[in-house]
Formats: structure tokens, sequence, C-alpha cells
């Protein structure tokens, strides 16, 4: 085992990209380069930067919506934001989301990328490898509506339901169990079962696209050596795809952060509100609620977690990089 880890050093080595070749600079003005940015950076502050500093600016006033007049608000509708029991059970609700969007399918993507790479691709064949990668990611493909009107057919709370049948066909009696509406652990539980199997094959491409660059000589080295599989997925896969660990964990947290499709279709935030998610409670009170401020509230204190988090896994990711340097 120990002598595959220079490999492993060797191959973190030969990843990290060369100081590139100095360019010598032409002479004259460079304002030819900077227009072609113009067209960009217009649609980016249409499109993303005055939608964000309008919401930002309408959680600071109460406002009825439509024509109706704006009245200065300052800071009560933040102050009533971090009292608000339905907030905070929705923001409770993300550790959940991220559970099933992040933790769980960045588990199993690690685990079974490594087999499908170290074990089907190598004692099967490639083509096998492949073929289950695709399989694993096909959920990715499907548009969230139809995942969600498929899990709610599934999951039907009278003895029409798949899984009620399933089960009433193993219990020998009728099961009808409400799995979106009876209470709060069946409904939370069905929306993250949906969140775990759409996820679970995005980390799975991410993994198996990285150990591509990583050379079999390595595994077949640590195998000599005697390492078994967890010896070689703990000292060479886990290594060399830490990069792209940080990338998904990253990118599935900010998307578990903005969950919104799977609690509106399956649940519709039920029963009496206890599977709210932030996005999904501040579209409820931009909709239903009388004042958009307070929806406009919402939205902006889940912009700012979004950036926090963003900028702390930044922080990590770098401070990582630097211990490898």
């Amino acid at each position: 085992m120990s002598s595959s880890l220079p490999l492993v050093r060797e191959q973190r080595r030969k990843r990290r990209p060369a100081e590139a070749a100095r360019i010598p600079e032409r002479s004259g003005s460079k304002l030819g380069y900077w227009l072609y940015f113009i067209p960009g950076a217009i649609a980016v502050g249409i499109v993303i930067f005055y939608p964000l500093v309008r919401n930002l600016r309408l959680s600071f006033f109460h406002w009825k919506g439509g024509r109706a007049e704006e009245h200065f608000a300052g800071l009560d509708n933040w102050i009533a934001l971090f009292s608000d029991h339905e907030f905070l059970q929705s923001f409770r609700n993300i550790f959940l989301v991220v559970i099933a969007m992040v933790i769980i399918p960045t588990l199993l993507g690690l685990i079974i990328s490594a087999l499908l790479f170290d074990v089907v691709g190598r004692r099967f064949s490639g083509k096998l490898s492949s073929f289950l990668r695709a399989t694993y990611y096909l959920p990715q493909i499907l548009p969230i509506a139809v995942a969600g009107v498929m899990f709610s057919w599934i999951l039907k709370p009278n003895s029409d339901g798949v899984l009620n049948q399933f089960l009433s066909a193993i219990t020998g009696s009728t099961v009808e169990i409400n799995w979106l509406g009876g209470s709060y652990g069946t409904a939370m539980g069905s929306v993250m079962v949906l969140m775990i199997w759409i996820q679970i094959g995005y980390p799975i491409v991410i993994f198996m696209a990285a150990l591509g660059r990583v050379e079999p000589q390595l595994y077949e080295a640590a195998e000599l050596d005697g390492a078994n599989w967890f010896q070689r997925f703990r000292a060479i896969t886990l290594p060399m795809i830490r990069p792209e660990v940080f990338v998904v964990a990253l990118t599935t947290t900010i998307a578990a952060l903005k969950v919104f499709a799977p609690v509106f279709i399956l649940t519709g935030g039920g029963p009496t509100k206890s599977t709210y998610v932030p996005s999904f409670y501040a579209y409820n009170e931009f909709i239903k609620g009388p004042d958009k401020g307070y929806a406009a509230t919402i939205a902006s204190a889940i912009t700012i977690v979004v950036f926090v988090v963003a900028v702390i896994f930044i922080q990590v990711q770098t401070r990582a990089e630097r211990k490898d340097a």
C-alpha cells in the first residue's frame, strides 16, 4: 500500500496547472476588448442585479402590490421575520432538505462512483459502468413536475396508491396511509425520498468524470500491495476527487436552500404548513399574503444565507488547496 502513495502524489502534482507562458502585450488601446463585455454586463444587470437590489429595497417597505403605494417600514419586516414561527419552521426544514439533497446523495455518489470505476469498470467492462452511470442519472433528466406527479401517484393516500397496495399485499390487510398529508413525518419523509432519488445521479456523473483522469496503475499498485477496496477508496479515490466533492457540495447546498418544486408539487406545504421551506413560504406570501414587502424580506434572507454559504465553501476549498500546494 505504501508504494502506491508516491504515485498518488505524482498524479496530484500533474493536476496542478502550470504557470501560463507570458504572452507579450500588444501596444495600443484595450478598449475594443472591453466592448465585448457590455452586452453580457447589461443582461446580468437586468436579470440579476436589478431584481436583487429591488427586492432588498422592498424588504424595508410595506406594499400591497399592484399600484398601491409603498410605505417605509424600516426594520419592521426583518424583526417580524425572526419572530415568525412559520418562517423558523421552514428554515428548520432546510436542514432536512440539506440531508436529502447534499449529504446522502454525495456520500452515496462517492461510494457508487468508486464501485462503478474501481470494481465494475475494471472487472467487467467500461460499457457496463457507463450504462449504470446513465441509469443513475436518468432522474436528473426528468422534469421535476413529471417526477412529482409520479411520486404523488405512488403515494396516494387511499388503497389505490401503489405503495399502499404493495404494503397491503405484504401485510395481508388493507393499508391506507396518507403519506403526503397525514403527518409531518410522513409528508417530509416523502419529500426527502423524492429529492434523494432525483439528486443522486448528479454526484455520480461528476465523480466518475473526475475518476477518469486517475491512472489505473494507481489502483493496480495498491491492489498488489494488498489494499482492499475501502483502503483504495480512502487513499486514492478521495484525495484525487476532493475538488469535485467541494463543487458538488456547494452546488447542491445552494440548490437545497432554494428548493421549491418538490414541496409545491407533493405537499403544497401541508399538513398545516409543516413542510414549508423558505422559497415556498416566500412564494406563498407573495401570492396570498397581504404584504409583498414581507415576502421580499423572506426572499432577501434566503439570498443572504446562500451568499454566506457560498463564501464559506470557497474559503474552505481555498485553504484545502493551499495545504496541498
